[in-house]
């Protein structure tokens, strides 16, 4: 997108809602795609976002294809980072396709997980010129989950001093922040008013021991726009269960779920955009499911409390890693029933 003024403008906006579901990726649709403002950056975004790191398995020719079908369906919130793919794989791809579709439409994000100046001007450039860009729409320090990374990225030489130079000098528009842990995230929340957090916002989660609550309430006093992520995880895979992708957690396939934990996660305080799992084909039915987005009602609500009590949890070992010991009544059986806890 093109460089404006930054507008304080606190809160989100409820998104477009569509109605019928005949419609699908890629498909000619007359209605508008469901918008959302980002938070305090008065940014219109789709409440679905393209993530770059789907681009990890497929070839060129098809990623091209997606952003060109996405832009054309109303997908303006393209995300990646350099993390994603070998050698930077998926910032790469997205940038090739870039030249085949319109800049001024998208809203670029991008990440760094280095948490020194040097280290973060480094990999900005890079991005930069990976994904055929000038400037980035918003950037983001990827991948917080502790204390001391809050606090070098804050320090003498720290990441921020990157952050703050390159939105002088107009290569970056929006600051944020992605996290795993509450800790980390309510640590930096409090040290900055980021425009943005990325962080895991998904029913079976919050189900099993809250996770997400504490940092939408804190977001949405802030004035921070959240960036769910993992809102089609379906938990760890249970042992004995058949791995049908090649992906480190399980995630959600029939779209009628998807729907239903899309619904959720966009129905949670300060949440602007869901981001889906690192394929292709899931980002597609993301795409359908933000496109007949409403806020979810108690009957699904009760739906996905099913699913989710035999659901196992990806952040809570992490969470307990860096965070401490949580309250027993949330801890009961984790490290019984997690299939990694003890690797």
């Amino acid at each position: 997108m093109k460089r404006r003024p930054f507008l304080k403008i606190a809160g989100l906006t409820a998104g477009q809602c569509a109605v019928g579901l005949k419609s699908s990726f890629g498909s000619e649709n007359s209605e508008a795609y469901p918008t959302r403002i980002l938070g305090r950056t008065g940014e219109k975004v789709s409440i679905v976002g393209l993530p770059g790191l789907s681009f990890t398995h497929d070839e060129q020719e098809k990623c091209n294809r997606t952003m060109k079908q996405a832009q054309e369906q109303g997908i303006n919130f393209f995300d990646n980072a350099p993390a994603y793919g070998k050698d930077g794989d998926c910032e790469k791809k997205m940038g090739i396709g870039m030249k085949g579709i319109d800049r001024d439409k998208v809203f670029l994000a991008c990440k760094t997980k280095m948490r020194d100046k040097e280290g973060a001007r480094m990999e900005l450039e890079r991005s930069l010129k990976r994904l055929n860009t000038d400037h980035f729409d918003l950037y983001q320090m990827h991948y917080m989950r502790k204390d001391e990374e809050v606090e070098q990225a804050f320090g003498p030489n720290g990441v921020m001093e990157t952050m703050f130079k390159a939105q002088k000098e107009g290569k970056i528009r929006f600051i944020g922040f992605s996290s795993h842990t509450t800790k980390s995230a309510l640590k930096a929340l409090q040290q900055f008013n980021f425009d943005t957090i990325m962080f895991p916002i998904n029913f079976i989660e919050n189900h099993i021991f809250g996770f997400g609550s504490d940092v939408t309430q804190l977001a949405k006093e802030k004035g921070t726009a959240v960036l769910a992520m993992k809102t089609m995880c379906g938990g760890l895979w249970p042992e004995g269960v058949e791995r049908t992708r090649k992906w480190w957690y399980r995630p959600l396939e029939d779209q009628e779920t998807i729907n239903m934990a899309v619904r959720y996660s966009l129905s949670q305080p300060s949440v602007a955009v869901a981001i889906p799992p690192g394929f292709i084909d899931l980002f597609e039915k993301a795409v359908v499911a933000g496109r007949h987005y409403h806020p979810i009602t108690k009957e699904e609500s009760e739906k996905l409390t099913s699913i989710a009590s035999t659901g196992l949890s990806v952040f809570k070992r992490q969470q307990i890693a860096h965070a401490g010991p949580l309250p027993s009544c949330q801890a009961d059986d984790y490290f019984k029933y997690c299939p990694c806890a003890h690797a």
